[in-house]
């Protein structure tokens, strides 16, 4: 009898013990949809249920923090912040101040430009103006390979119906100047609806996700083949192994391809 009335308090007690369990401070950049954003004063997108369901598996709460994106890794390090969960690209820069988990997306980059214009992807060539988010792989593209004197072109980036090559004189290069860059993709398009930039390169699932809720357009993908991971400090091999762990459950459960489909699809 009292091994029965044991198990049953310990089953009461199970809620209450996780109610009261570790809680990190997940840090995002909530402008970026279908990843992370903003609707009915709640943060949701890809990136939170799916820390959210990680945080379900291994028994800990999730706090959101909301901050500029190039904010973000200085966050972590200085131990403001637990996990960034923000649609975030394991690059080998980043790897070396932060730990990636194992990739959980993956995407290119696309060309945003206004639905009304008559601009293709020759808009990123000339004297055009480019918004980018500061500290992104949009931005770290477009700087490395347009700007000045220092445009790259590989022949595995294939825009559509174009060929880069008939374009590549120094006039037609982009001036740093013409390259604007913001706290957060809604700037960016609200720059560019209100004609104040001509096109915006940026994460193609985001890209697709403006499209649905803006007078805007993709006129050609950057094929960047970028892998995003959640990053944890330096050296927290144990969160990060928690994380991993976690990540390969809902794959394996199912639970990965239904967000996918919930939010990409």
């Amino acid at each position: 009898m009292f091994k029965r009335y044991f198990m049953f308090f310990i089953v009461l007690l199970i809620p209450i013990l996780f109610a009261f369990g570790v809680t990190y401070k997940v840090g995002t950049e909530a402008s970026f949809p279908p990843f992370e954003y903003v609707e009915n004063g709640q943060y949701v997108g890809f990136d939170i249920d799916l820390i959210r369901e990680i945080g379900k598996l291994k028994g800990f709460n999730v706090e959101v923090i909301d901050i500029s994106f190039d904010s973000l890794i200085p966050s972590l390090t200085t131990g403001n912040i637990d996990i960034i969960a923000a649609g975030m690209t394991i690059t080998e820069d980043r790897q070396k101040v932060v730990d990636f988990t194992i990739p959980y997306y993956s995407g290119d980059q696309s060309i945003l430009v206004r639905k009304d214009s008559d601009f293709d992807i020759t808009v990123l060539f000339g004297n055009h103006k480019i918004g980018v988010q500061t500290g992104t792989t949009g931005d770290l593209w477009v700087t490395e390979h347009l700007s000045d004197k220092n445009i790259k072109i590989k022949s595995y980036w294939v825009f559509h119906l174009f060929k880069v090559t008939e374009h590549l004189s120094d006039k037609n290069i982009i001036p740093k100047k013409n390259i604007t860059r913001y706290d957060t993709f809604n700037f960016a398009v609200r720059d560019l609806v209100n004609k104040n930039i001509d096109a915006i390169v940026l994460d193609n699932p985001v890209a697709e996700r403006f499209t649905k809720t803006d007078p805007v357009k993709i006129v050609g993908i950057i094929k960047t083949e970028e892998s995003y991971g959640m990053a944890v400090k330096k050296g927290n091999k144990e969160l990060l192994n928690l994380l991993n762990s976690g990540i390969q459950e809902l794959q394996k459960n199912g639970k990965l391809d239904e967000l996918i489909e919930k939010y990409f699809k």
